[in-house]
C-alpha cells in the first residue's frame, strides 16, 4: 500500500473569527465548513486546514477529540513560478516574514505566523524531490 498525501492537517485555535480573517481574508482559503463555536475548514489544495477550538472538542462523544496544544507548523505547496507572488501577498497582506531559508536546487521556502503563533511555512514543488 502507498499513501498518496496527507488530506487534512488539524490546528487548534483560540477565535474562529480571527482565524476566518487570516485563513480567508488575508491567504484567500476558501472556507469548507465552519461550526459556531466548534471549527471552521479550509480548503488548501486538495488537502483540507481544519481549524479546531480545541476546548469543544474535548466535551464530544461522537468522534475522537481533536485537541492539542502548543504552536504547530504546516507548509502550503506552491508552484515555483508563484513563489514571488505569494510571498509579495504575504507582505502585502501586513503578515511578517520571519525567515526566508534556501534549499537544495537553489529553491525557496518563507516562513510566518498566524494570529495563533502557528509557523506557517510556503514551499514551491520539488522542495522534496
Amino acid at each position: 500500500m502507498t499513501i498518496k498525501q496527507i488530506k487534512e492537517t488539524s490546528l487548534y485555535v483560540k477565535d474562529l473569527n480571527e482565524t476566518r480573517k487570516f485563513y480567508q481574508g488575508k491567504l484567500d482559503l476558501e472556507i469548507i465548513s465552519e461550526v459556531k463555536d466548534r471549527h471552521i475548514f479550509f480548503r488548501a489544495g486538495t488537502s483540507a486546514l481544519l481549524c479546531f477550538i480545541p476546548e469543544t472538542t474535548q466535551k464530544e462523544s461522537s468522534l475522537p477529540s481533536h485537541f492539542g496544544h502548543g504552536h504547530l507548523h504546516i507548509a502550503f505547496e506552491i508552484t515555483p513560478r508563484d513563489y514571488s507572488v505569494w510571498k509579495e501577498k504575504v507582505l502585502n497582506a501586513g503578515i511578517s516574514i520571519i525567515h526566508e531559508q534556501e534549499w537544495k536546487n537553489h529553491l525557496k521556502s518563507f516562513y510566518f505566523r498566524d494570529p495563533d503563533e502557528h509557523l506557517l511555512e510556503i514551499v514551491p514543488e520539488g522542495i522534496w524531490d
